[in-house]
């Protein structure tokens, strides 16, 4: 099998698929590809795959090699550490699946076809690795704690001015996590009753927008959510580092916006949450979060104790929605509501036929109808 496209590379792959269209091919260099990059990419519909690095290294098991696969889009590992660089953005690549081989201007690179029996057998070295990927995260975990532990814990965070009202309010932290989509659709209900501060970190705020919601807050780096997003009117806060370095205040600033920053250590996820809480929320509800250890390694942090100490803050006031969608769908669908009202009219214009008597108590209900009618279309 063959695949042609126009190529399109970052060693990002949360920037990349802000830029990729249909068709296209991906070069990436994204070690242990993770669920949530993988359907990024499916959803910008790529024809396939390049990954610059070891798509499962086997120190954890992640399934995003084998979610490209189900949905028919090929990924190879190129072997050549020089490839990156020299396969060029914007110019049609070759792919021969066959022999396994990337093609372009007459350079050929070698590389692995990752087929469902090459990733199952990653997946099942990865979970036997998994005890000491867990022991090497306790032990970062734990020097966290004793560093950073206090700080967090006992002292107060000094907030932005904000204009959004947040006290005595619900916050909804939207992170573009795993299931992200499926919980925030399952409640919708929520939002519309309780209307809560509705808060995307970086390309949560996305989320939020596809879903026809529009973003009070936005917290992140500023690195992977859409100029539509930041653009929408929503309060912008750029996390920023402890010492006051804030990267993602340049991007702001091209785009001639204005924001706030908020030093404060961890995770983006972990600045709204601690966001919302310092400004008086009365409860946090979180939509696709990390929470699992697994999740964490995917992020590509060693440790995330961070996320730990967050929520043990703010733990009494949290309310985590993630899996939500899995444990509770509605049995009830538009097509069950029309399939009954087709069937009860049949069954009353049936009844109708067989009962002389009803045909003549609805006689005069029909003569006023087509009255009605004649009368209408007749102005």
């Amino acid at each position: 099998m063959v695949i042609a496209g126009i190529l399109k590379k970052d060693r990002r792959t949360k920037n990349l698929v802000r830029r990729l269209k249909r068709g296209d091919v991906a070069l990436i260099a994204h070690a242990d590809l993770d669920p949530v990059a993988a359907k990024a990419l499916i959803q910008s519909g790529v024809a396939a795959v390049i990954n610059a690095q070891p798509t499962l290294t086997g120190r954890f098991p992640t399934t995003g090699a084998l979610l490209l696969l189900q949905h028919e889009i090929p990924i190879v590992e190129v072997n050549d550490p020089k490839a990156f660089n020299e396969l060029r953005e914007g110019e049609s690549v070759i792919l021969d699946l066959k022999q396994g081989t990337i093609q372009q201007d007459g350079k050929v690179f070698s590389a692995l076809v990752m087929t469902e029996d090459e990733i199952q057998k990653r997946l099942k070295e990865a979970e036997q690795r998994l005890t000491e990927a867990l022991e090497d995260f306790a032990e970062n975990t734990l020097a966290y704690l004793r560093q950073e532990g206090k700080r967090l814990l006992a002292s107060p965070i000094p907030l932005p001015p904000l204009k959004t009202s947040i006290a005595n309010r619900h916050a909804l932290v939207v992170v573009r996590g795993h299931h992200y989509r499926e919980d925030l659709f399952a409640i919708r209900s929520y939002i519309r009753d309780q209307k809560p501060v509705l808060i995307g970190v970086d390309g949560g705020a996305d989320a939020l927008l596809e879903l026809g919601y529009k973003p009070d807050i936005i917290v992140g780096d500023m690195d992977s959510v859409s100029e539509e997003a930041l653009r929408c009117g929503a309060e912008l806060i750029v996390h920023a580092y402890p010492d006051g370095r804030a990267p993602g205040i340049e991007r702001v600033k091209q785009l001639g916006l204005k924001a706030h920053i908020f030093p404060v250590g961890g995770t983006s996820e972990d600045a709204a949450m601690l966001l919302a809480y310092e400004a008086g929320a009365e409860l946090i509800v979180a939509v696709g979060t990390h929470s699992s250890v697994v999740e964490f390694l995917e992020k590509g942090r060693r440790g995330m104790a961070s996320t730990f100490l967050t929520r043990l803050k703010v733990g009494h006031k949290l309310v985590d929605a993630k899996g939500v969608s899995a444990l509770y769908t509605s049995g009830v669908r538009w097509w069950h509501i029309s399939l009954l009202l087709v069937f009860g009219i049949l069954l009353g214009a049936w009844l109708i036929r067989l009962s002389p008597t009803l045909q003549i108590y609805l006689r005069p209900v029909w003569l006023w109808l087509q009255t009605s009618l004649e009368h209408l279309f007749m102005r």
